[in-house]
């Protein structure tokens, strides 16, 4: 790749503005980087010379808010540094407009809702605004509720991209996609066959979470354990003999799906009954005492009745305990409203038909009722609070209902993988480091393969037609498979190849899959989307796997080991070389910040208050993995940066100070004939190399701790030090000494801040250089690192010691700070005087000071006996 020097050359004049001011420089500079194409990505490339990020993408359908400006900068500060380091950053962005949200907001936006029974109508107009009652919405066709989804997702999309470019992220918008465009789902579906081929995704009827008012399956990494109150029912089996065993449940509802009994082979209480049978109460059927060390002695009566299901132990106890399936609950969330076979007994079959059909809440009721009637239960109901199920978007406790799905391996039901999962979890580099105990954690905890299936209209759709047999059923174990050249593909709109559609549903014909693929399923292909997998090999080679995969901590068991489970089936790879995680945004009373909490801020205001560089500082001041609270308080310290950046920049200019005066040889050093000169670029020097150093590992915010530290001692001590010098009050040589000092440092201190204060920083570029400091390389000592050998790096903040002390006396008398000292005392080491002295002629120019007396001491450097020349003692 050509060396890229944008940035390093000199305009013809300095141009300063008289008021520079951060007003307007986002528009300016945005439009300027578009068209200059600042951030471009160079396809002409190596892979040793890309750094390539896994950008997050947003979810188009969310309303924007704090926390995308806070980690989104965090990546853009990093792709900004890498950039400058001489890599070819490529850093593309894709919008997550695939999934439930967008399906939800659409409803709701236009008041539609989705019946795949229905045509396609290419007349339809969407309404314009939404009925008040949901019945009076219109039913339409599955592909017209995904156009009016692509619809609404491209105008959320410019929303989130005006907010990112005034924000100043340095992104490629050549390169973005959304994750339900058509690439998406090519890459996507062709993923999903290559796993299906290679024995790594399945079909399986098997026990499945679902959530009832979204009428979907939902997998483990998208479960949420929420606090609900319920009760313990104590209700009585019946032994042979008529003895009477009685268990505790908070789900009699499920008596009739009841399949066995289970306690702790060691539980003494239980020990006779075990390979015996007792008949369930109200329903008379037969089932067996079985002991599963799952089951705890100590919780209710010790002993379990299993149901298929109640809850994912019942799975297990079911699974390794080879049980009978009885599910009852359907996909509605009612029990099924036929008397299932078996229910042998006359009068429990009687007892069923009482609750046949009703939903869960109502079956319990009158459960609960029967077994009162029959004198089944002993006492009241026990309240407890225990944690329930939810799934992570829904307000309604998850049921377990038996349905064919799609699953990937991900190593929960095999050991060889999980290792293999782990052992790339430990191949990549973790920020912060104690972050990579999560992902092990979770995949150490998994107990089922990836559920991908969902049972929704919009979003990525299995590439799978069935065959129908001559009873129209269809043929699972024989999927007809599209090919390659025919992705991507929407099975409930075109026909299976070699079929025509009038062939669809009928016996003989065909059928399609009906389900889509989870939103996970194609999220976790973002490195692949991105990068061009399958489809640019050119683009492939030279960005993956990929350098940098940022995110938040709490989607590490989801977005993070999704995606290293597919680069791990497909490519035999890990995704990315680092992964950044990234915390959450807290309000003022330390909980996070969330749309259902109502405490979320809205940037737009944010951004308009502080202006970009400030809301950076605040985002850049945090570290990696820390959750941060919202501080407008920091971006007022940010704004004030920003401002004294372009104003000193100013002054500095305004001495003298031009792109020649950098050093930038070992042969222009000796142009440094002053301690001072050479003790501000010595702790220059040593600001660069910290800075660089923490930025490599990644610890941002400690390098913006190191400039802005120096920055001020720079402005308050340096500077107003050397203002006589500058001016040329004593001669060219200690003139030309200091303007170097200034213009290396400024120049120094322009590619330090350029990474957090994008606009500020290349608006004083501009003034004196051609091209933008993002494009310029980050700044190293080479020029003048010749002449720190003998330089003292405590110079210039022990002579800013002496200047504050005063500065001090001055406040303390009540006189403006240009009094001139008639003569001052200056108490310290001999060391530490001796660095005063160093600097003694620019301390008496600042200071306006006659005569110093220095005194060895034992002490902390002090200035005393300051007699100061007012009116009244001249007089």
């Amino acid at each position: 790749m050509a060396e890229n020097n944008q940035g390093t050359d000199t305009p013809v004049t300095i141009n300063v503005p008289d008021r520079p001011g951060l007003e307007g420089l986002e528009k300016k500079l945005s439009e300027r980087w578009a068209n200059e194409k600042t951030y471009a990505f160079n396809r002409e490339t190596t892979r040793e010379e890309v750094y390539s990020i896994d950008t997050p993408p947003p979810t188009a359908s969310g309303s924007l808010h704090v926390g995308h400006m806070f980690s989104y900068t965090q990546t853009d500060v990093i792709a900004r540094y890498q950039r400058m380091r001489g890599k070819n950053v490529f850093y593309p962005l894709g919008w997550d407009d695939n999934g439930l949200p967008t399906e939800r907001r659409v409803q709701n936006y236009y008041g539609v809702l989705c019946d795949p029974a229905i045509p396609y109508d290419s007349e339809f107009v969407a309404p314009e605004k939404p009925a008040k009652n949901q019945r009076d919405w219109p039913r339409i066709s599955r592909q017209n509720f995904i156009e009016l989804c692509e619809t609404l997702a491209t105008e959320d999309e410019k929303v989130f991209e005006q907010l990112f470019t005034t924000l100043g992220l340095s992104v490629d918008w050549s390169h973005t996609y959304r994750t339900i465009d058509a690439h998406s789902r090519k890459v996507s579906q062709l993923a999903f066959l290559n796993d299906l081929k290679n024995g790594d995704a399945y079909m399986a009827e098997a026990p499945t979470m679902w959530d009832v008012t979204f009428r979907t399956a939902v997998a483990q990494a998208e479960l949420e354990d929420k606090e609900r109150e319920g009760a313990y029912h104590r209700i009585s089996f019946h032994r042979p003999n008529g003895e009477k065993v009685w268990i505790e449940t908070t789900r009699p509802e499920l008596l009739p799906s009841c399949v066995a009994l289970v306690a702790h082979p060691d539980d003494e209480r239980y020990q006779e009954l075990f390979g015996t049978t007792v008949t369930s109460p109200l329903f008379g059927v037969s089932v067996e005492v079985k002991a599963h060390p799952l089951a705890q002695p100590d919780k209710g009566a010790g002993i379990a009745m299993v149901c298929t299901f109640g809850d994912t132990t019942d799975v297990t106890w079911w699974r390794e305990l080879q049980l009978p399936t009885r599910a009852l609950i359907g996909r509605d969330g009612r029990f099924s409203r036929d008397t299932p076979e078996w229910i042998t007994d006359e009068q429990g079959r009687a007892n069923y038909e009482r609750m046949a059909g009703a939903t869960v809440f109502t079956a319990q009721k009158t459960v609960v009722e029967m077994l009162v009637e029959a004198q089944e239960m002993d006492g009241e109901p026990r309240k407890i609070t225990h944690p329930v199920k939810f799934y992570e978007k829904g307000d309604k406790p998850l049921e377990i209902v038996a349905s064919r799905q799609w699953y990937i391996r991900n190593g929960g039901r095999d050991v060889s993988r999980r290792e293999e999962l782990l052992e790339r979890g430990r191949a990549m580099t973790w920020y912060p480091s104690f972050m990579r105990s999560r992902y092990e954690n979770w995949v150490e905890g998994l107990n089922g393969d990836w559920l991908i299936s969902r049972q929704r209209f919009f979003g990525v759709p299995f590439p799978i037609w069935y065959t129908l047999d001559e009873d129209g059923e269809p043929n699972y174990d024989e999927p007809i498979i599209p090919d390659e050249q025919m992705l991507p593909v929407d099975p409930a709109a075109e026909p299976a190849p070699g079929f025509t559609e009038d062939q669809r549903g009928v016996p003989g014909g065909f059928v399609a899959d009906p389900d889509v693929l989870d939103t996970w399923a194609t999220s976790s292909l973002t490195p692949q989307i991105a990068t061009g997998w399958a489809v640019d090999e050119q683009l492939h080679q030279v960005t993956f796997p990929m350098d940098l995969r940022p995110q938040g901590h709490d989607i590490i068991r989801t977005w993070l080991f999704s995606t290293v489970v597919r680069s791990h089936s497909l490519e035999n790879s890990v995704p990315w070389a680092n992964t950044a995680l990234s915390g959450w945004i807290l309000d003022p009373d330390r909980k996070k910040m969330s749309k259902s909490k109502g405490n979320v801020v809205v940037p737009n205001e944010v951004l308009e208050k502080y202006g970009s560089d400030a809301v950076r500082y605040w985002a850049a001041s945090a570290r990696l993995g820390a959750d941060t609270a919202y501080d407008e308080g920091q971006m007022k310290i940010g704004r004030r940066l920003a401002i004294k950046l372009l104003n000193a920049s100013k002054f500095v200019l305004g001495l003298g100070a031009t792109q020649d005066s950098v050093l930038t040889t070992a042969e222009q050093t000796s142009v440094l004939t002053n301690a001072l000169d050479r003790s501000l670029l010595a702790k220059l020097a040593q600001v660069v190399e910290e800075a660089t150093l923490a930025f490599e590992k990644y610890e941002y915010a400690r390098a913006l701790q190191l400039c802005e530290t120096f920055f001020w001692s720079f402005t308050d001590d340096f500077v107003e030090l050397i203002k006589d010098r500058a001016y040329g009050s004593r001669g060219e040589e200690e003139q030309a000494s200091v303007l170097a000092a200034l213009a290396t440092t400024l120049d120094a201190l322009l590619r330090l801040f350029a990474p957090f204060l994008p606009f500020a920083t290349d608006e004083v570029w501009s003034w004196w250089r051609s091209g933008s400091v993002h494009r310029a390389s980050w700044p190293t000592s080479e020029g003048y690192k010749a002449v720190l050998e003998n330089a003292d790096v405590q110079v210039l903040p022990t002579v800013g010691l002496a200047l504050g002390g005063l500065r001090k006396a001055k406040s303390e008398a009540q006189v403006k700070q240009r009094t001139e000292v008639a003569t001052a005392t200056i108490s310290a080491s001999q060391e530490v005087l001796e660095q005063v002295k160093a600097g003694v002629e620019d301390l008496k120019a600042a200071g306006n000071v006659r005569e110093l007396q220095f005194v060895v001491a034992d002490v902390e450097l002090a200035v005393s006996k300051v007699k100061l020349l007012t009116e009244e003692t001249e007089a």
